[in-house]
């Protein structure tokens, strides 16, 4: 049976980290590089990374990061940092194994969003952006793609306790202002994120959709 090669950017992070695990334990080969193993804003990083991979069966564009501040003073540099990594890492990353997919007829993509991409943040106006552009670029390649057998999805995760998050979380009135905005009074996990994106990855008919793993309801 052929091994099947995924590829987690922001393989640093807790999610990542939950994912891979997942994945092994189900006989995959994982590659979860951090940013010194691959900078995915950088085409030439991206590409010296994925163009020696003989295949890439999942591309998990996990890679993101945040950089708050209310629209009147967030500066050019902040607004870049954010939108970058996420959206335009993103991009160059599917990009770059685009290709492999397509010739095999086989792959899949999944885009790691955010809640904020469908309520907005106030403070994150570069995030939720960034995050509301990942839920266009997931439908525009599902639908290039289609006809190639390569799906595209994507995962809004929930608000998980990370070390993104830590910060929020450790404030006991935001936590609590967190906790309840969620009809269900919790929040999600990584490790249950990660068994969601496993299972996904095993449901070879659907594409171009937008999956929310948490009791949170916006208007969109």
């Amino acid at each position: 049976m052929e091994n099947k090669v995924a590829v987690i950017t922001g393989g640093e992070g807790d999610l990542a980290k939950a994912i891979r695990a997942a994945l092994e334990q189900e006989g995959w080969i994982v590659h979860a590089p951090g940013t010194a193993a691959m900078d995915v804003t950088s085409r030439e990083s991206v590409e010296a990374f994925i163009a020696p991979l003989e295949q890439v069966d999942l591309l998990i564009n996990n890679a993101g990061v945040t950089n708050d501040e209310l629209i009147a003073r967030m500066t050019g540099e902040q607004w870049d940092a954010v939108v970058d990594v996420s959206l335009k890492g993103a991009f160059l990353c599917s990009r770059a194994v685009m290709q492999k997919m397509a010739f095999k007829r086989s792959g899949h993509i999944i885009n790691i969003g955010s809640f904020a991409a469908i309520c907005g943040t106030a403070g994150q106006s570069n995030y939720a952006a960034a995050k509301a552009g990942l839920i266009g670029l997931t439908k525009s390649l599902a639908m290039e793609y289609g006809a190639r057998n390569v799906r595209v999805n994507c995962v809004l995760p929930g608000f998980l306790e990370t070390k993104m998050t830590i910060g929020l979380l450790s404030d006991e009135t935001r936590r609590k202002e967190i906790i309840g905005s969620h009809l269900l009074r919790r929040l999600n996990s990584v490790e249950d994120a990660a068994r969601f994106i496993v299972f996904l990855h095993s449901m070879q008919h659907i594409s171009g959709q937008v999956f929310q793993l948490d009791s949170r309801v916006s208007a969109w």
